[in-house]
Parts: structure tokens; C-alpha cells; sequence
């Protein structure tokens, strides 16, 4: 018997998605950037203890192994350690080979593994082999999507997103629902999904993730003070949320409040000292004179990339973002070629053009960034690359739009960058 397919991802934002209450229930979900890392149900207060206890009397237990994966995996989300991912490759290993067959829950823990650790077309294999093993299997869909999303297959990744919501409609459906329609240019819609998402929400990691992206979406409109409460409402629930406390500090910065977005930041790498957020605060730091400070933050960046790669991940995108704009520019272009030749998202289209022109290749610079604009995304990020791509290629005209609609977006995008746009906008209209 098949299952009764629902209204299209796009009757989301219409408000006509009827769902049944009975029967929806979140998941966990693959760790994963910049959005695939979606919000799962909190899990037992000691999950990794309780499920070693009872593999200790269940050895055998196939599905045991698999939870301990799924475990281990929460734990490096949570936590930002990598070395939980070799002790979940582990225990799903064991659990695919005590049960080879019909094991979708290993396949689908392994390609959240390899989503995690940035082996994209790995997670996309891994999730198809979980969907044959079950075609009903929902975490399956969402790991498919992440892969696909990263990968740059966007109209695949939204067909996953879309068979996700048909089989499991709730808040990991509805929040990747919610990425779809922000890339494609519409955060009204994205919002609508967020807001849909956070009604199915009980429990309080699922309520934190939906308030996170709801500040977020709010911040990369432009509006700070109004992603503020969105953040605070989630700390509420989820009061030991990194995740959160990083988007209170950006916001917080923006509306000049530097000095509370530093005492943020110093918690936040504290608790989850992953490269975004030691960025973030490493960039604060550098808008506040801070010198020595920024640089203990850059040499961070560094162990942490080691801590990564020591444990079977790499990010080639992160770290050229790092060194585009905080070290050598030629090391920047080659990380950004490095990931470009793996995956063609349009992150990471963004990310070479942004090294390019770092490096002073700007004719092929600008290539990359019409790439990254390709979905009709509003980030504002994209548009002042291109601005400044178009400047320094004397397009004064191109140069002077977009950096116009990168302001126009989100004028507090970065702490160091937007001033650099308005002066840059400024110095094209004469002022």
C-alpha cells in the first residue's frame, strides 16, 4: 500500500499543508552547514551510557549498535568534537555487520557521518542504500537532502525535501522546507515554514532550533533588534545553546552593543569552539582593536582544522573563507578550487570568487559569482562580493548595484565587511 502524498513544499507558504496530527514525530538529524543541521528531539539525559549499558548484556543487539551511532553523532553536534565521529563510524559498522540486510538505520547513521564530516557524495550513497533498505525511511530523505544541498543539486535536494515532508511531516521536514524557499529568494515563505515548524515543536531542542533560525532569517534581513527576542526566546528553553548565544552576540554587535557581544562570544567558543563561531568572535575582536585576542582566535582556527582533519573531516570552504580575508589569499584560492572540484554549490561558488579576487583574478572571479547568484538567494554576502568584484574590474555601474542591494539586505552583514561596502557605495555615488 503507498502512502497518500501531501500538498507541495510550496502549499507551505500558501498555509493549505493539512497535516494529521497522530503520528508526526522529529528525528535526529545529521549534523551539517550551513542550515542541514536540523533539529531532532532531545535525547536521554545520558544516551551514550544507557545504550553501552545495554549493549554490555546485548552484544548482538544490531539496532543497539545503530542507536549508539546515532548517539555518538548527537554528541559531536552537541559538543563540537570530533573525535566522537570515529566511535560512531564504529558502532555502525558493527551494527551493518551483525545485520547486513534491511539495516536502514545504520546506512542512514553512516551518511549523516558523512555529511558531517563534509564527504557529501559519500552521505548521498549512503542515504540511497537507506531508502532501498526502507523507502519509508524519513532520515533517510533528510540526509539525501543535506548531501544534495551541499552538493549543488538543488532540484534533487528539494525533491528529497518534498518526499521527507510526504512521509514525516514535522520540524526537520518543515525547517529544510524553510532552507529551500530562503535560497530561492523568498524568506517570507521561509518564515511560514519556520513558524509551521515551530508549532509542531515539543520539545525544547526542537523549540530552540526554530527560534534560532527565525532570528536568523530576521538578522539576514537587515533586522537585528527584531532577531534578538527570537534568539532570547530559545535560550529560554535551551539555556546552554551555543548555537543561540552566537546569534545573540551577532546581533548584539550589530546594534553596537560590542562590548555584550564579546562577554557572548568568550561562552560560546568556551562551550563549541567550531571555526564559524571562533571566526565570528575572532572578527569582533579585530573590529574592537583587540589585536592580540583576534590573533589567538585565528591560531584556534588552525587546531581546531587539525582536530578535524585527525578525525576524518575537512572543510576546504571554511578554511578558504578563513584565509581569504585573514591570511594568504593564493592559500584561500587553492582550499576554494579544492572544494569547487568536489561540490558546485553555490556557497562554494561564492567562496572561490571571493578568493579569486583576493588573489587579483577578478575576470574569473566574476564568473564564480554570477555562478553564486544563480538560485536568487538575498545574501547579502554574495551581493557585496560582486559589487566589489565589478569595482575592481571598473564596472562602475554593476559595482555601484550591487553593493547598493547587499546594504539594502542586510546592512550589518559583517562587522568588517559592511563598512567596507558603504564606503566603497559612498565613494562610487561621489559622497
Amino acid at each position: 500500500m503507498t502512502r497518500p502524498s501531501l500538498a507541495p513544499i510550496a502549499a507551505v507558504a500558501a498555509g493549505i499543508l493539512l497535516l494529521a496530527a497522530a503520528g508526526v514525530t522529529a528525528f535526529q538529524s545529521p549534523p551539517e552547514q550551513p542550515r542541514s543541521e536540523l533539529a531532532a528531539s532531545a535525547p536521554p539525559a545520558d544516551p551514550i551510557t544507557s545504550v553501552q549499558g545495554h549493549l554490555k548484556e546485548y552484544p548482538d543487539d544490531a539496532t543497539g549498535w545503530a542507536t549508539l551511532g546515532h548517539a555518538y553523532l548527537q554528541q559531536a553536534r552537541i559538543s563540537g568534537d570530533p573525535t566522537y565521529y570515529p566511535k560512531a563510524e564504529g558502532a555502525l559498522k558493527k551494527s551493518l555487520a551483525l545485520q547486513p540486510k534491511k539495516n536502514a538505520t545504520a546506512l542512514s547513521g553512516l551518511g549523516a557521518l558523512a555529511n558531517a564530516r563534509h564527504d557529501f557524495t559519500q552521505a548521498r550513497d549512503w542515504a540511497r542504500q537507506a531508502q532501498a533498505a526502507d523507502p519509508f525511511d524519513a532520515t533517510a530523505r533528510a540526509v539525501e537532502d543535506d548531501a544534495l544541498t551541499q552538493l549543488g543539486n538543488y532540484a534533487g535536494a528539494r525533491l528529497a525535501a518534498q518526499k521527507m515532508l510526504d512521509l514525516e511531516p514535522g520540524v526537520p521536514s518543515f525547517t529544510r522546507a524553510s532552507y529551500h524557499f530562503e535560497m530561492d529568494g523568498n524568506p517570507a515563505s521561509a518564515r511560514k515554514a519556520l513558524e509551521r515548524a515551530l508549532a509542531e515543536a515539543t520539545q525544547p531542542s526542537d523549540i530552540a532550533y526554530c527560534r534560532y533560525y527565525l532570528g536568523e532569517l530576521a538578522f539576514n534581513e537587515g533586522d537585528p533588534a527584531q532577531a534578538q527576542p527570537e534568539y532570547q526566546a530559545g535560550l529560554k528553553v535551551d539555556p546552554e545553546n551555543a548555537q543561540l548565544l552566537a546569534g545573540l552576540a551577532k546581533a548584539r554587535a550589530a546594534t553596537g552593543d560590542l562590548d555584550g557581544a564579546r562577554a557572548d562570544y568568550a561562552a560560546v567558543v568556551a562551550r563549541l569552539p567550531l571555526t564559524q563561531y571562533l571566526l565570528e568572535y575572532a572578527e569582533l575582536l579585530q573590529t574592537m582593536g583587540r589585536e592580540d585576542e583576534y590573533r589567538q582566535q585565528l591560531d584556534l582556527i588552525s587546531a581546531q582544522d587539525q582536530l578535524m582533519a585527525a578525525n576524518g573531516a575537512r572543510d576546504d570552504l571554511m578554511a578558504s573563507q578563513v584565509a581569504a580575508d585573514h591570511g594568504k589569499p593564493e592559500n584561500a584560492v587553492r582550499h576554494a578550487r579544492a572544494e569547487w572540484s568536489l561540490r558546485k554549490s553555490v556557497l562554494v561558488a561564492d567562496a572561490l570568487a571571493w578568493a579569486l579576487h583576493r588573489a587579483g583574478k577578478n575576470d574569473e572571479a566574476r564568473q564564480y559569482a554570477i555562478t553564486a547568484g544563480k538560485l536568487g538567494w538575498r545574501n547579502a554576502t554574495f551581493s557585496y562580493h560582486r559589487g566589489m568584484i565589478e569595482l575592481a574590474l571598473g564596472n562602475r555601474s554593476d559595482a555601484r548595484r550591487h553593493l547598493a542591494r547587499a546594504l539594502e539586505i542586510n546592512p550589518h552583514f559583517s562587522l568588517v565587511q559592511a563598512p567596507k561596502a558603504k564606503s566603497a557605495l559612498n565613494s562610487l555615488k561621489g559622497l
